[in-house]
């Protein structure tokens, strides 16, 4: 194979390298933003059944302050009945004593529903806290790793850069015009012909076109894509260090 196509492979896989850790560097702060929008919301449910539990909290000390007011009105009303001259004013301390004995069982019964209600806000409010907690554990330690992560690539890139420098360097500045047009109309610049057949268009190739990029003397392009074709030949027994094949047969 000649040196300007191994070199057209080899750039193809920097840079196939270079545009993975380019999508991961990009995506890392997308799924950090997703987790943390996702704890915010989880943040707000709390911080809305702790507001429903401490509205509920007031509302029975509302009503237990207006038991308080009509029991010690019942206890002044009481006390004037004992000085009732006539039936009627008897009566009507009696009308006054009910009504707010009627309202003191609406407040206890109204107060017997928030308790109940204030049980399940505490136990949401309870359950809510130990899993936020969890959560934002979490949330750090994944912006921790996307962090590293995210170092981990760029030292990798900056290495590959160099890399790629390197061998563009080496190439025949024509081939290597050749590939970055093709790559960036196309994406991939470089192809592997196999089965007779370019392996990005999937365009069989002439004959003689194929016994050409065969036998790899001159850089050569696809007819219909023009990727810049290579021919990986099937490697033999004896090519991959096995038994020769004398051996094998005695």
């Amino acid at each position: 194979m000649l040196p300007d196509i191994l070199s057209a492979v080899r750039l193809q896989e920097v840079d196939t390298r270079l545009a993975e850790f380019t999508k991961e560097i990009a995506s890392l702060p997308k799924h950090i933003a997703e987790i943390e929008k996702k704890l915010e919301s989880h943040q707000r449910k709390l911080d809305a059944d702790r507001a429903a539990l401490s509205a509920n909290q007031k509302d029975r000390k509302k009503h237990e302050s207006d038991i308080q007011m009509q029991e010690q009105k019942i206890s002044k009303l009481k006390d004037q009945m004992l000085q009732a001259k006539t039936n009627e004013q008897y009566k009507a301390f009696q009308h006054e004593i009910g009504f707010c004995e009627t309202e003191i069982r609406r407040a206890e019964d109204r107060i017997l529903d928030l308790m109940s209600e204030s049980e399940a806000l505490e136990k949401n409010v309870k359950a809510a806290e130990v899993s936020l907690k969890a959560e934002k554990a979490q949330v750090d330690a994944e912006k921790q790793q996307a962090r590293e992560r995210t170092e981990a690539d760029q030292k990798a890139m900056t290495e590959l850069q160099t890399t790629r420098k390197s061998i563009v360097t080496a190439m025949n500045p024509s081939v290597y015009s050749h590939y970055e047009r093709i790559r960036g109309r196309r994406g991939a610049a470089v192809a592997e012909v196999v089965d007779g057949r370019c392996s990005v268009c999937h365009i069989a190739l002439r004959l003689q076109y194929l016994q050409d990029v065969k036998r790899g003397e001159q850089v050569l392009s696809c007819e219909s894509c023009q990727r810049i074709l290579y021919y990986n030949p099937a490697a033999h027994v004896e090519d991959l260090g096995g038994p020769s094949a004398s051996a094998m047969h005695t």
